[in-house]
């Protein structure tokens, strides 16, 4: 793949139930890194042997839910960025709605529902057409 034209960050569980080929397919363009959860590295195990990858990028795991949301905003660097958590705090949004790359910030506990899987490929399609 080329230089990537987003960044995808979220947690293992948010990429289960996704119909087969869905992240893979969505990735083809973009870069993933996991946050690691409540299913510790077999989650992130499933997700690689799921997207056949031999590796997986890990975000680091931070004290705090502040500094858990500095370290992903950090990996966004200058990238579009989709980030997939079960909330994000006010300072958080802000960051999302005043920097200059995209982002799509999308709660979800769990598995994504259908909804919000549409929602992300409409947002990576808008990155796709603009990088043509």
């Amino acid at each position: 793949m080329a230089d990537p034209i987003f960044r995808l960050a979220c947690l293992p569980d948010a990429l289960d139930g996704a119909p087969d080929g869905w992240a893979s397919t969505l990735l083809a363009e973009g870069e993933l890194a996991l946050l690691v959860g409540a299913g510790g590295l077999d989650a992130v195990n499933a997700v690689a042997h799921a997207l056949d990858l031999v590796s997986v990028p890990l975000l680091r795991v931070e004290a705090d839910a502040a500094a858990q949301e500095r370290t992903v905003e950090a990996y966004a660097g200058g990238f579009p960025l989709v980030w997939v958590a079960d909330g994000f705090s006010d300072a958080a949004r802000r960051w999302a709605r005043e920097r200059g790359p995209m982002t799509l910030l999308v709660e979800a506990a769990g598995p994504l529902p259908d909804d919000e899987r549409r929602r992300i490929e409409r947002f990576v399609a808008t990155l796709t057409r603009q990088a043509e």
